[in-house]
């Protein structure tokens, strides 16, 4: 009857052992899901941001066009400075979007790094009364 205990013993601790690493491994592959969907994102967000600075940008063209207001001097440095300024924008909320898409992988990767120390530890914990287990079946 031993014998029987002591492999069930065993058996559970190796079954907790692999849930807890592809639990480990689920964590980072749904951090690279969101990471990817949160990309995606980005880059709607981004087309509808470019689609209504054009928009825009076409108004004040033809609003320029139609009043008579030449482009030179002012108003073209004015248009300068805004598309500067929209390219700054840009540049930071790109940048911005790649750490977060950073953070979200780095998430994964440590909690799978965390199961496999859990999984790690949960054997050493076991190991003397596994040991022992062993050595009844054995011996």
């Amino acid at each position: 009857m031993s014998y029987v205990i002591a492999a069930i013993a065993i058996t559970g601790q190796v079954v907790s052992t692999f849930a807890t690493v592809e639990a480990g491994k689920a964590a980072e592959e749904a951090a690279e899901r969101r990471a990817e969907e949160e990309r995606i994102a980005a880059q709607a967000e981004e087309l509808k941001r470019r689609e209504e600075l054009n928009r825009v940008l076409a108004s004040n063209i033809l609003s320029q066009a139609t009043s008579g207001i030449a482009t030179e001097g002012t108003p073209a440095s004015l248009a300068l400075e805004q598309a500067k300024t929209i390219g700054e924008s840009e540049g930071v909320l790109a940048l911005s979007q790649r750490l977060r898409e950073r953070n979200l992988l780095m998430e994964g990767r440590t909690a799978r790094s965390m199961a496999n120390l859990q999984a790690a530890g949960s054997l050493m914990r076991a190991a003397p009364g596994l040991k022992t287990d062993i050595e009844e079946l054995t011996g």
